[in-house]
Parts: structure tokens; C-alpha cells; sequence
């Protein structure tokens, strides 16, 4: 179930909302990258809902993802994940928060290009290590070196999440402030203007 979208707060977030058309926005990054409480606050400024597919997934797997992986495996997870996410995308406009691995599969990567924009939330390691040191309900940390596997990580996915729409930077500031780099973005990605009576200055790719 999706949170509760609130009207949108002004005319520029009307006027990006209506350019979306039934498209959705689609968040993705590593684990940490904070795709979820970024995409909350992004989904609050706009006015549209926002889903995180992780909880979607174990909904529907009727169990936690650390679960599904000790009692599946990886590959299990990942089928059933590209399922919601193609579900997912049905439902837009939204702001959609995906799993570090989604972006992966081939298909997840063509129908978000066919249904969604996708906004790659780059963080590098070390700001992912310093969020990540104390979690334990990631399962692809939990053997070996937490900050050795992160490093493998970012060099096998950062290629395929450049392949996103748009790139923005996670990094320790505000929320707000990356909020209102995606927001920008997405306005410059879709030629919207960014409100009546201003000029074209603030929209940055």
C-alpha cells in the first residue's frame, strides 16, 4: 500500500507532476544511498505517493528479505523482485525506492526506462560504510568485511546505475538540499519550468 500523497505546494510541482504524465520516478543506488528517506520527502514536496519495494516484496514473499535469502537464496530473491517492481511501475505516478540490486536485471532497467525516470543516488564508499556499519538486516553484508564487500559492489554496479536518467549525489547534507537537486533535476530532464515569474536559472541538469 502506498503512503498518502498531499497536494501538491505550488504550481512548478503541479506543472513536473503533470509532465510525468503515469510515469514514476524511480530511485536506485546502493544500500545506504538513501534512496527511501530521500524518496519520502521527495514524494511529500511533489505530491505524489511513495512505495519502497522492499516491504512490497516481503508482502508478497510473506516473509523478511533476510529470510527470503537464508531460506531461497539470492537468485529467488531477485525473480521475485523484478515481478513487484514490473507490478510496481503499473501504478505511477510515484516515487518508487528500489533495492540495491534491482537496477541489475536487464528487464527491471528496460521498463523503467519505459515507465519511469530513474534518478541514481550516488554515494561513495565511504559515506556508505559510516551508514551502513551498524545495520544488520543487510543480507549481502553480513559475511565477510562489511566495507571490503561494499567496495566490490560499487565496482560491479556503479557502470550499470550511470545507465540511470539522471545522476545526483548523496552526500551528508540535509535532505532537503538532495531533495531539491532531484527536483531540479527532473525539471531540467523534462523541460519544465520551475516556477511562473522566475527564470530559467535555477534548473540544472
Amino acid at each position: 500500500m502506498s503512503d498518502i500523497a498531499i497536494h501538491t505546494s505550488s504550481p512548478a510541482d503541479a506543472a513536473l507532476v503533470s509532465a510525468l504524465g503515469r510515469r514514476s520516478v524511480v530511485l536506485v543506488g546502493m544500500m545506504g544511498a538513501g534512496k527511501s528517506s530521500i524518496g519520502r520527502r521527495l514524494a511529500t514536496r511533489v505530491g505524489i505517493p511513495f512505495l519502497d519495494a522492499d516491504p512490497e516484496i516481503e508482502k508478497a514473499a510473506g516473509m523478511t528479505i533476510p529470510e527470503i535469502f537464508a531460506t531461497h537464496g539470492e537468485p529467488y530473491f531477485r525473480a521475485g523482485e523484478a515481478r513487484v517492481i514490473a507490478r510496481l511501475l503499473e501504478s505511477g505516478p510515484q516515487i518508487l525506492a528500489t533495492g540495491g540490486g534491482a537496477f541489475m536485471s536487464p528487464d527491471t532497467r528496460a521498463l523503467v526506462r519505459a515507465k519511469g525516470i530513474s534518478i541514481w543516488l550516488r554515494a561513495n564508499v565511504d559515506v556508505l560504510v559510516r551508514r551502513l556499519k551498524r545495520r544488520s538486516d543487510r543480507p549481502l553484508l553480513n559475511d565477510g568485511d562489511p566495507a571490503e564487500t561494499l567496495r566490490r559492489l560499487v565496482d560491479e554496479r556503479y557502470p550499470t546505475y550511470a545507465e540511470a536518467d539522471i545522476t545526483v549525489e548523496s552526500r551528508d547534507v540535509p535532505h532537503e538540499t538532495i531533495v531539491t537537486e532531484i527536483i531540479a533535476a527532473l525539471r531540467a530532464h523534462l523541460a519544465v519550468p520551475s516556477a511562473p515569474g522566475l527564470g530559467q536559472g535555477e534548473i540544472t541538469p
